[in-house]
This record gives C-alpha cells, sequence and structure tokens, in this order.
C-alpha cells in the first residue's frame, strides 16, 4: 500500500484481477482468430494494399486487440485495481470505468491507424508504383524497418517506453475519474502507446500489414520490450533483431519469410 492506494503486482492478482487478465487474453486469442480470417489470401508480402477504407479499419482494430492486449494487461490491471479500491472505501468509481479505459486506449491507436492509411494512400497517388515489391519497394520497406530500428535507440523511444512500462506510477500521476475521465486516461496512455511503438507498426505496414505472421512477429517485439524486467536489453535486442530483418530484405529477400521475391 502506497498512500492508501495498493501496489499491483503480477503476482499477487485477486481473482477480479486474473479475471480480467483471462478477459483480455482471450479477446486477443479471438482477435488473431478473427485477423487469420479477414486478412486469408490478401498477404502479397510488402507493401500490401491494405484495401477499403472500411475494411482496414475493422481489421485495424481487430488487429490492435489481439496484438497490444497481452502487453496493456498491466496497465488495464493497474486501473481496474485503483477504481475498485475507491468503490470499496465509498468514493467515485463508476462501473464500467476499465472497460472506457480500454476504449480510449483503442481510439488513440485508431487515429494512429487512419493517419497511416491516409497518408499511405496519399502517397501511392502521388507516386504511383511506389509502394510494390520490387525491385524499388524492397529497398524502401528495407529503409522503413531501419528507421524504425533507429528509433528504438532515441530518447523519445526511451522516455515513452517508460510510460508504458510503469502502469501503477503512470495511473497515479494522471488519474481523473468518473466514464469522462476514464476515456481521458486511456487515450492520454493509448498516444503515449504510439509514441513508443509507431516505428513498430510504420515497419508492419513495411513487411505487409495484412500478413498475420508478421503481425506476431511485431506484437512479440511490442510485449518484449514492454513486459520484460530488462528493459534495455529488450529494447535492444528489438533494435538488433529490425536491423538483420532491413538488411536481409535489401540484400536477400528470399530469406526472409513472406517477403522474397
Amino acid at each position: 500500500m502506497a498512500g492508501g492506494t495498493p501496489r499491483a503486482t503480477a503476482f499477487n492478482l485477486d481473482p477480479r484481477e486474473a479475471g480480467l487478465v483471462a478477459v483480455l487474453l482471450i479477446l486477443a486469442a479471438v482477435s488473431w482468430i478473427v485477423s487469420a480470417v479477414q486478412t486469408a489470401g490478401m498477404d502479397m508480402g510488402r507493401w500490401t494494399d491494405p484495401g477499403p477504407l472500411g475494411f482496414f479499419l475493422t481489421t485495424w482494430v481487430v488487429m490492435l486487440a489481439a496484438m497490444m492486449f497481452p502487453s496493456v494487461a498491466p496497465m488495464v490491471v493497474a486501473y481496474a485495481r485503483i477504481t475498485h479500491h475507491r468503490r470499496e472505501s465509498g468514493r467515485y468509481a463508476p462501473q464500467g470505468s476499465t472497460a472506457v479505459f480500454v476504449a480510449g486506449y483503442l481510439i488513440s491507436w485508431t487515429i494512429f491507424g487512419l493517419a497511416a492509411y491516409a497518408l499511405y494512400a496519399m502517397v501511392a497517388s502521388l507516386i504511383p508504383g511506389l509502394f510494390v515489391s520490387d525491385p524499388g519497394g524492397r529497398y524502401l520497406a528495407a529503409g522503413v524497418i531501419f528507421v524504425a530500428a533507429v528509433y528504438q535507440l532515441t530518447p523519445a523511444k526511451n522516455v515513452s517506453l517508460m510510460k508504458c512500462r510503469t502502469p501503477m506510477d503512470f495511473i497515479l500521476r494522471r488519474i481523473r475519474y468518473g466514464r469522462l475521465g476514464a476515456l481521458r486516461l486511456g487515450l492520454e496512455h493509448g498516444a503515449w502507446c504510439v509514441a513508443c511503438c509507431w516505428a513498430l507498426m510504420v515497419a508492419l505496414f513495411a513487411l505487409g500489414v495484412m500478413s498475420v505472421g508478421w503481425m506476431a512477429v511485431v506484437g512479440a517485439f511490442i510485449a518484449l520490450e514492454k513486459m520484460l524486467p530488462w528493459k534495455r536489453i529488450a529494447n535492444r535486442l528489438v533494435a538488433v533483431a529490425l536491423a538483420l530483418i532491413a538488411v536481409a530484405i535489401a540484400f536477400a529477400p528470399a530469406m526472409v519469410p513472406g517477403v522474397g521475391m
């Protein structure tokens, strides 16, 4: 306990919190299945066309749940713990606040997805043929992925990753009460998560945004650097992995699963 507020850890979840984690993981698992069905036959390698806006938006939100819910679970549990503690002590904490918090998080990432889609469509219309698998698209994809590797080493990445890795500290410093407060806090956490992982998601566009395999790889990168206790090591490992993928795509594309041509 600190200032009357319980501190959440991975080892002292009560049954309600364990159930919340289970729900998030089940939703993630279902989202993986739905993503596989939605994108069946659409993975055309590097720079796969994301399709019409409506289809992309639906696919993007489901993909976010699949990729992000496991790594965002500690933040959701911390928020649920604080609101439950307030409710038990007779203070204002309306039911459903945790769901609204998660919705705010997804909204931030949806805004990013729409911006990325708009940029992709604009560039594709201005420079036809830029986003093709070979030959220029290969080097463009490698360059984008290498930029994502470099971003892993920047101060901006370090600051935003710390916000994602310290759930109780993040929430206690920014807590707002009520459903509107939950939405604002979810939006803010989502914005920090975007700041942390935007380069990884852009790299996913380069690898093939409709590829379930690459979704799993990028999702694993996100989970590793947010959840492993060794932040610096995890961050550097992801940077090295991205750099190696970029080099392989540029110089030995046939060796990279799902992108060789």
